[in-house]
């Protein structure tokens, strides 16, 4: 069967805040082909990512993205990483290529998921998986009371591990962030597991990082995520060999396997956190799991967003034992929250699994999306390139 149609759907808050939660808008994808629909989700911004998929070609190798997907036969997994790779070659200089490609590559699994009427992870190969447990992932709060609070109502919801990230943190004093770490310990309690995310405040200045690691190893984190930007491999191998019992974590701003690959080559990683949104979509995510296992790195998805995102976050890894933990949002917008008529929830022992229906397990709610949903119209020369579809199954 040949795709028939690629359609990007613009979904937005009314009002997008100057905070750090990546949920007030998305980019939601829908791929045809045949009388199968898959449905996918880019982490990225999604006008520059509309741009990206319908923008004139500037030469030979950076054409819109959609050129090389619109027509493809799927008739087989090979076909999506086919697809890929056409996508890379094509679409070389078009930086935003890889984003845009993600959410489309996360939508011919679920096609062809749903065409086999198998879940994503049986396409990959997986015979069996393993629960996850998620860690509530929030942001601090503007005070250390205020985390501490948050701490105690991620205890008090029946979550095992808890990450807190960006906010204040960094920003301040020393001090000040000691005392958010001490906070979120406490509110946790002793026994949850416990990260922290720097959201890369400190760039690549290590001595910056250094100085809370006292604090870090006293509340026993588990790990401190993106110190510093996805490039500065020097510099967390610099701080991972000060960090103690905590370990460095990273990699969600990898948006290509190779970009991930030198992490795992050079940074000292504990573990590697991908964006099944960001780095070309599931097909790639499951390359660096595989990878990542190889080298006894723990693999860990990096989801800020909808349940939809998540669902296709945790294919990848499903078969990884070992690799217990997952980011679970539990600050998200309304928007994120109403994307999707199912939702992964925590079973009695406070862990989530990937569906076991077919492709993802997740269905858009169409009506409630509607609210959302930005009208976009794109002209070249008078042409209209791109105009909102019909938002619907």
């Amino acid at each position: 069967m040949k795709i028939d149609a690629v359609d990007f759907f613009y979904l937005s808050m009314p009002q997008i805040l100057d905070i750090g939660d990546g949920s007030q808008d998305a980019l939601l994808v829908r791929v045809q082909a045949g009388p199968y629909v898959g449905w996918g989700e880019c982490e990225a911004a999604p006008l520059v990512s509309i741009a990206s998929l319908i923008c004139p070609p500037s030469h030979s190798a950076c054409k819109p993205v959609i050129t090389s997907v619109l027509g493809q036969t799927l008739d087989s997994v090979a076909d999506i990483y086919r697809i890929g790779n056409l996508v890379r070659t094509q679409s070389l200089d078009l930086l935003q290529a890889d984003h845009t490609l993600s959410g489309i590559d996360i939508a011919l699994w679920d096609l062809l998921g749903k065409r086999f009427e198998e879940p994503v992870y049986n396409l990959l190969g997986t015979t069996q998986t393993f629960p996850k447990t998620p860690y509530a992932s929030q942001l601090f709060g503007d005070t250390p009371h205020a985390t501490y609070e948050k701490g105690l109502q991620v205890r008090q919801g029946g979550y095992n591990a808890a990450k807190f990230g960006w906010g204040p943190f960094g920003q301040g004093s020393v001090a000040t962030d000691v005392e958010h770490i001490h906070a979120a310990r406490e509110g946790l309690g002793p026994e949850g597991l416990l990260m922290v995310d720097a959201g890369t405040i400190w760039i690549n200045d290590v001595e910056a990082a250094e100085q809370r690691l006292a604090a870090l190893n006293e509340c026993k984190v588990v790990w401190l995520e993106e110190p510093f930007v996805s490039g500065a491999l020097n510099a967390y191998r610099q701080l991972a060999a000060k960090s103690g019992s905590v370990k460095l974590a990273g990699g969600e701003g990898c948006h290509n396997y190779f970009m991930a690959e030198q992490f795992l080559d050079y940074a000292d990683l504990g573990f590697i956190q991908i964006d099944a949104g960001r780095i070309g979509g599931i097909s790639e995510a499951h390359r660096v799991a595989r990878e990542a296992q190889r080298r006894g790195i723990t693999y860990v998805n990096h989801t800020f967003t909808s349940h939809l995102a998540l669902s296709a976050s945790l294919q990848p890894y499903a078969w990884i034992e070992d690799a217990v933990i997952c980011e679970y949002p539990v600050e998200l917008s309304s928007l994120a929250q109403e994307l999707s008529k199912e939702h992964l929830t925590l079973d009695n022992n406070g862990q989530v699994r990937v569906p076991e229906r077919p492709g993802l397990g997740i269905t858009p709610d169409f009506a409630a999306l509607q609210k959302y949903l930005v009208e976009v119209e794109i002209k070249v020369k008078g042409k209209t390139l791109y105009q909102t579809p019909t938002l619907a199954g």
